[in-house]
């Protein structure tokens, strides 16, 4: 389920942030539309903030399946035991010895460690549960990121169920693993959810794509749009190009078909003091 709040600000980067601060999510958890660009206006007449709509998704809880009640079955009576006279003892001669077992497999390790935090225990917990619904085995790391959040990678053989077009599956798991553990908290713990290093490829290929995109915009100084992409992939793009000097990046359109656009700015001219003539006597 979809719900969004509108913001304003001085900037339109003041109201996305006013916006996300009073969700506590990251930019790449919601979809921003701007509403109205800020004037400054003439003499402080006509001027307006900057308005934004900022949407997220709030997944619906599914109802808990009803529980049959069993009836006590009856209780069996015993059989009666047949006692059986002991068999004679045979003395035989000295056996060969038997031929060592074949070894067996070893057990599986546990799922998470002993000595795990708390707060890798609950993601680890909530993330064994989804992938055995959706029938696929994975292994589980987690480690601590350098923000404050947490990285979670999964390894397996059948990862491409995992990561979904575009990465739209895996996209999914990461909200739904953030919705499931920040639940009732009053901390926000933003967890990355990632698949044999999908994410950090997608990003190097995305910001490549963006500097290429950039130079096109500054050779024909013209606007650019990149083709339709999920708010993560959108965000990567905006990172990419926020120092890249000449250009401006901004988004459009509404979801599943937002995009970005890459803007040219045209430098600003310096300003010269001409020379004043002088009159020769």
């Amino acid at each position: 389920m979809e719900k969004y709040i509108e913001k304003t600000g001085r900037t339109t980067d003041d109201a996305i942030a006013a916006a996300l601060a009073e969700l506590h999510l990251e930019r790449e958890d919601v979809t921003v539309e701007v509403l109205q660009l800020p004037k400054t206006g003439f003499l402080g007449f006509g001027a307006a903030p900057a308005k934004v709509r900022v949407s997220y998704q709030v997944p619906e809880e599914p109802a808990p399946a009803p529980v049959k009640e069993e009836r006590p079955q009856k209780a069996e009576k015993p059989a009666p035991v047949k006692t059986e006279k002991p068999a004679p003892v045979k003395t035989e001669k000295a056996e060969k010895p038997a031929k060592a077992e074949k070894a067996e497999k070893p057990a599986p390790a546990p799922a998470a460690p002993v000595d795990e935090e708390a707060e890798f225990a609950e993601v680890r917990a909530f993330l064994a549960g989804l992938l055995e619904h959706m029938g696929v085995k994975a292994g589980i790391e987690i480690r601590r990121r350098e923000n404050g959040g947490i990285g979670v990678n999964l390894a397996g053989d059948n990862m491409g169920a995992i990561i979904g077009r575009r990465g739209e599956t895996l996209d999914a798991i990461q909200h739904l693993t953030n919705y499931a553990v920040n639940k009732g908290n009053d901390k926000h713990m933003h967890i990355s959810v990632d698949a044999e290093g999908y994410r950090s490829k997608r990003e190097e290929s995305l910001a490549h794509s963006a500097e290429k995109m950039a130079e096109k915009v500054l050779k024909y100084k013209r606007s650019m749009a990149f083709e339709p992409m999920n708010s993560y992939e959108r965000h990567v793009i905006h990172t990419a190009l926020q120092n890249y000097e000449g250009v401006t990046t901004s988004s459009t359109g509404v979801e599943p078909n937002r995009r970005v656009v890459v803007s040219y700015v045209k430098p600003e001219t310096p300003k010269t003091n001409k020379p004043q003539s002088r009159e020769w006597a």
